[in-house]
């Protein structure tokens, strides 16, 4: 981040994933059963998140319909057959996961200290179950319904930005997604962006992401 004594306006938040529990893959796992060999399971859940991130490339709909579409297209390409429930079994799933056991406590601190926000990839009906979870107060909640793009998106971030009547100087942005956020990000001209480190992508050089293992790193950064 900028300089020792940098207080930001906004911390702003990815969600799933960073802040609460992300149960893809073993969803997955009971939806495939053995459709899929031992030796290339690894491979189906990346080629799996790869097409959940092609999904949302283009126009905004339901976030549940996007998990059914990506669902459909790894199957089809694997050869293997789709449940037509997916979607709403990994919807579920998502809305019924509560947060990391190292979230809550550091982010409330955090939110006695800064204006937390998030802006989730998920439509709003996740997160009005999902946030109250976290245990801490939010100065702002944000969704691609809202925004009516998802992420990687730059208009996704252009909706946080026009409604916090804010420049991207101004935050502080934490996600474990390193393509969904901090990159698109970084050629926006935000560099404040920190990487909650949850093994989900590989952190690239040139970029000046900041990596901290846990919010209690980032409190200690933040002054807290």
């Amino acid at each position: 981040m900028s300089h020792p004594n940098f207080r930001p306006k906004y911390v702003s938040f990815d969600c799933y994933g960073t802040l609460i529990s992300w149960p893809m893959t073993p969803i997955t796992k009971e939806l495939v059963g053995d459709q899929i060999p031992a030796e290339h399971w690894d491979q189906f859940v990346a080629e799996f998140r790869g097409y959940r991130y092609d999904q949302v490339s283009g126009e905004y709909y339901p976030y549940e319909q996007v998990l059914q579409d990506s669902f459909e297209r790894v199957c089809r390409k694997w050869g293997i057959e789709a449940d037509p429930n997916a979607g709403k079994r990994f919807a579920d799933g998502v809305r019924s996961w509560g947060p990391h056991p190292d979230v809550p406590a550091p982010l409330k601190k955090m939110g006695e200290h800064y204006k937390l926000v998030i802006l989730s990839n998920a439509d709003d009906s996740f997160l009005a179950e999902s946030v109250p979870r976290l245990g801490a107060d939010f100065h702002a909640v944000y969704t691609a319904e809202q925004a009516g793009f998802y992420k990687p998106r730059y208009a996704a971030f252009e909706y946080m930005l026009d409604q916090l009547d804010a420049s991207p100087e101004d935050f502080v942005h934490v996600s474990s997604h390193t393509r969904y956020d901090p990159l698109p990000m970084h050629d926006m001209g935000f560099r404040n962006l920190v990487v909650l480190d949850r093994g989900c992508d590989p952190v690239p050089d040139g970029y000046g992401l900041v990596t901290v293992k846990s919010l209690d790193e980032l409190n200690l950064m933040l002054g807290i």
